[in-house]
């Protein structure tokens, strides 16, 4: 399972995941300014260049230290970052991993390009590192993603009560779901069938 983070691109139709870096910081301030996108995440809209830069440097930490792997996700269309992912949580002895920290443009929501992303992230997780478990987590009071979760197909397991301090200072009860290798051959077929269906961006 082990990977050389460094270099992992994952390639689809509509979208690319590449290693995040520096060179991407102007296309995710545009992207991420959207105050909507962060309504459940760790920290709030890009204020600055600056600010997304110190936020990769941080990303690119997390990645040397073995524990993440960051991508920025590009939009074939327009050759643009209009978000971000991880792998989190990277438990190699294990066989599993976490996906998270995902976020996109509002204008990327709900395309062929959300789509794609979970597809790449699960295929290279399932069929190349050969995990055993996908983890996904999503803060409680956030339903619109609990039901994209569970139309992957992925199991809720429970909720981990004032799991962790959110940026508005709420106390966050955090909704836990998995895959496991069983269950990904019905989910991967589900999810190309979507995208097969999909208008497009």
């Amino acid at each position: 399972m082990r990977a050389d983070t460094n270099h992992l691109t994952l390639h689809g139709t509509f979208v690319r995941l590449e290693p995040l870096g520096p060179r991407h910081a102007a296309d995710l301030f545009a992207a991420g300014r959207d105050e909507s996108i962060w309504t459940y995440m760790p920290r709030g809209p890009f204020d600055s260049l600056d600010d997304v830069q110190g936020w990769i440097a941080a990303a690119e930490q997390f990645r040397q230290s073995g524990a993440q792997e960051p991508f920025a996700i590009m939009d074939l269309r327009s050759e643009r970052a209009v978000g971000s992912t991880r792998f989190l949580d990277v438990r190699p002895d294990d066989r599993g991993l976490e996906i998270g920290y995902t976020w996109l443009t509002p204008a990327a929501q709900r395309t062929a390009i959300n789509t794609e992303c979970k597809l790449l992230l699960l295929a290279h997780a399932f069929d190349v590192r050969r995990c055993f478990r996908v983890q996904l987590k999503t803060d409680r009071r956030n339903i619109r993603s609990q039901k994209a979760i569970e139309r992957l197909g992925a199991v809720r397991e429970g909720t981990l009560r004032q799991h962790m301090v959110v940026r508005d200072g709420a106390l966050r009860d955090t909704v836990v779901y998995s895959i496991i290798d069983t269950e990904w051959p019905a989910i991967r077929d589900r999810l190309r069938e979507r995208l097969a269906r999909s208008p497009g961006r």
